[in-house]
């Protein structure tokens, strides 16, 4: 027992040794949230208290989860197969698989990533002929998931107007499909698992009677369905260990909700609220330009970072005239720290906005410096290899219209437009599947469809004793997707990556314990095992989600779930020392030697948007507080006086951000001079000289006989004083967006109406 608590310090060994209590571990930006779940975790089972299989952990990604379950491999001789720790999606979704029935699903249903839940979206659009441009299907999928994640049904979202009640009559539609076809978006996975907990008793009391501990990471990320689904499962008695920081909240755009926290301390009476301040990751200036932020926020649980690595060196600040500077700088850096010795993946580029990266990207590529983008497209979201799921998908369950109509086409085989439409009506016409309709349509186009489904039906036929491995392989022959690609030019990486299937599907069946020579489908015996009957204490009939997958699913159906759940996750890849790029979204969660923070311009980073939404600047805010806790030894951050974003020369003042940071962290490259326009010969133009940083004058504006210039100094009756950044129309037609500092923010004004004075 010491020598699994001994490398711990005071606070983090009075969270992991808590008693059975509800408890809110405040984990600070590389504090070592994860160390204190995993040690908790096996001090809870080497302590007795629990037995593996008796507790239950939630991440927010699948790395995480596995990154656990590694620990704790590490940490104590057990097999963590068993164990009960996962995403929400992931444990949702295994827990459906063995209540399928009582949930009203098919014992085969599948799961959706994002792409294809947006295909069915469009397709359901076209067949009811709804104007597309009216209701956008990704409007329309944002509005069905938003409704779940709340945790509504169709008929109980309020429709305030025509449109509205037509997005719900949409939703109701889309819900009746997927249960027609079997299949489950992620966000149906969480409320599915939601309503079936809260409407059946017996089995909420069993899941309660077994997780009597339960331990969350990440807690400020979780949405308002997600915090009932918790509630539900722990019931009243039952421990929540959870670990999270309200300072990193930056997901409400998902729906997450930071408010969670507080009423979580609240709700649960959390007697024990333990601060994990102490920072193993960043030097002291880092750390102090983060906490005298992040204070400027209301609302907080409070906490204060601190480190004994000493102060490190200070932040270094740039200021720049134009966003291929800014470029050119963040290069003239990287290059000198390479030349150090530095990793260039030790080195990270962070942006507010994607738009931001197409500048740097052309400098680096200019440079010859190896980069890579965070975030780009994994695996499972790769054509080729949704191609071959799809495929997998309608061997698993033949009337799943999202996989039938991606590849009945694919390779081609002579099924047009035409063919399909008709299908699709004898589909609706019937109330059956695509499948199932194939044999109401006649003609040259019925040939075709038959051929199809003469393809897949022999497949299956042949696959019935195979092992996942061996089926997939048979797959990618039979359906002609191996020939199609040879023909390609560049079809080697695609024929590559296809073989990667076989390659996951091997090392799938090897992790999850299916047994190499287990059959890819669902036989007669794992069936009786999957329905083997639980009776709780009053006589019940329950059933229990058994602990390991071969329980309660075929391989290809548990493999099929993991490919999807893996696309919707959002993890990097390994590759080559390249320097990162990435946004401050992605991030999270993520450390790197240098950073640099890019764009810190008004309207920027603060984006714009934050000023419109309640909350939206105290989020912006963490979301800063994000980036600069990413870096260990030095951070750089920049500014642009002018930035080319989507097609328009923005002309920009700094971050309010700067205000909110200890002078004494910063170092200003260039010297900070309030710059004043300057008029030329030219009485229309006025131009901006920006001596500090050696470029010669920047265009500003055009007068136009309104009398204001941008960059000017002026002060009004109610905002106070501010300064012109930008002037839209001219004459008495004239607008002037005004930036009035942090209390205020930018305000656009009518300069024929808005009486404004001045400043010298």
């Amino acid at each position: 027992m010491q020598k699994l608590l001994h490398n711990l310090n005071p606070e983090q060994l009075a969270a992991v040794t808590l008693p059975a209590q509800s408890a809110l571990i405040l984990a600070g930006a590389g504090s070592g949230k994860t160390r204190v779940l995993t040690t908790r975790i096996a001090w809870l089972i080497q302590s007795g208290q629990v037995s593996p299989s008796s507790l239950l952990a939630v991440t927010f990604t699948n790395k995480a989860s596995k990154e656990m379950t590694a620990r704790l491999s590490a940490m104590l001789p057990i097999n963590t197969r068993g164990m009960w720790i996962g995403t929400f999606h992931g444990l949702c979704n295994r827990l459906l698989r063995a209540h399928y029935r009582d949930a009203g699903l098919p014992q085969t249903f599948q799961i959706l990533d994002s792409s294809d839940q947006l295909s069915v979206i469009k397709r359901l659009l076209k067949a009811n002929n709804i104007d597309d441009e009216k209701y956008p299907a990704r409007n329309l999928m944002y509005f069905i998931n938003s409704a779940k994640d709340q945790g509504l049904r169709a008929d109980k979202v309020e429709a305030h107007d025509p449109h509205e009640r037509k997005m719900v009559e949409l939703y109701q539609i889309y819900d009746d499909q997927c249960q027609r076809e079997g299949v489950v978006d992620f966000a149906e996975l969480l409320l599915r698992c939601y309503e079936l907990l809260s409407r059946n008793q017996p089995l909420r009391e069993h899941y309660q009677a077994r997780f009597k501990h339960i331990l969350v990471d990440e807690f400020q990320d979780t949405n308002d369905l997600q915090y009932k689904w918790l509630k539900l499962l722990a019931g009243p008695h039952n421990a929540v260990f959870a670990v999270g920081d309200d300072d990193q909240s930056i997901y409400a755009f998902r729906g997450a909700n930071v408010g969670n926290m507080a009423a979580f301390e609240r709700e649960f009476k959390v007697e024990n609220l333990i601060k994990l301040e102490q920072n193993y990751r960043s030097h002291g200036h880092i750390l102090d330009s983060a906490n005298m932020l992040i204070a400027n926020n209301s609302k907080r649980l409070g906490k204060n970072l601190r480190t004994d690595a000493g102060h490190g060196e200070p932040v270094r600040v740039q200021e720049v005239t134009s966003d291929l500077e800014e470029a050119r700088w963040i290069i003239e850096q990287a290059k000198g720290l390479i030349n150090e010795g530095w990793l260039r993946s030790e080195i990270a580029v962070l942006y507010r906005s994607n738009a931001q990266s197409r500048v740097i990207e052309h400098a680096l590529f200019s440079a010859g410096i190896p980069y890579k983008v965070y975030g780009g497209q994994r695996f499972f979201e790769r054509a080729e290899v949704k191609h071959a799921i799809a495929y997998l998908q309608l061997m698993d369950n033949l009337h799943n219209d999202s996989a039938f109509l991606r590849v009945v086409n694919f390779p081609t085989r002579g099924i047009g437009v035409r063919a399909l439409e008709q299908l699709q009506d004898a589909a609706r016409q019937y109330d059956i599947s695509l499948y199932a309709a194939v044999p109401y349509v006649t003609g040259k186009a019925g040939t075709a469809l038959g051929n199809f489904i003469k393809l897949i039906e022999s497949a299956r036929f042949e696959a019935q004793h195979l092992p996942l491995p061996e089926m997939v392989q048979l797959v990618l022959n039979a359906s002609g997707l191996l020939t199609h690609y040879q023909t390609e030019k560049e079809g080697a990486d695609r024929i590559e990556n296809l073989e990667q299937v076989v390659s996951a599907a091997t090392l799938f069946v090897a992790e999850e314990g299916f047994g190499h020579d287990a059959p890819a489908f669902l036989g007669p015996k794992a069936q009786a095992v999957a329905g083997a009957a639980i009776m709780n204490a009053d006589g019940i009939e329950i059933f229990d989600a058994d602990a390991a997958l071969p329980a309660v699913m075929s391989p290809l159906s548990a493999f099929l779930s993991h490919a999807s759940l893996e696309a919707g996750d959002n993890q990097a890849q390994a590759g080559q020392d390249a320097l990162q790029m990435m946004t401050v979204h992605s991030a999270k969660g993520l450390e790197f030697d240098a950073v640099f923070i890019t764009g810190l311009e008004e309207g920027l980073f603060p984006h714009e948007n934050s000023a419109k939404e309640d909350g939206g600047v105290e989020e912006e805010r963490r979301l800063m507080y994000v980036a600069i806790t990413r870096a260990r030894k030095r951070l750089y951050m920049t500014f642009s006086q002018t930035r080319m974003l989507h097609g328009q020369i923005r002309y920009n003042v700094k971050s309010r951000f700067f205000d909110e940071l200890p002078e004494e962290s910063l170092k200003w490259l260039s010297p900070q001079v309030k710059v004043q326009p300057q008029w030329s010969a030219q009485p229309k133009a006025a131009w901006i000289d920006a001596p500090d940083t050696g470029a010669n004058r920047i265009a500003q504006s055009i007068s136009n006989g309104h009398g204001w210039r941008i960059g000017e100094s002026v002060a009004h009756a109610k905002f106070g004083e501010g300064v012109i950044v930008n002037i839209e129309g001219s004459g008495t037609n004239a607008r002037a967006q005004i930036n009035f500092g942090r209390q205020v923010g930018i305000k656009l004004l009518d300069l024929g109406i808005a009486k404004l004075e001045k400043v010298a």
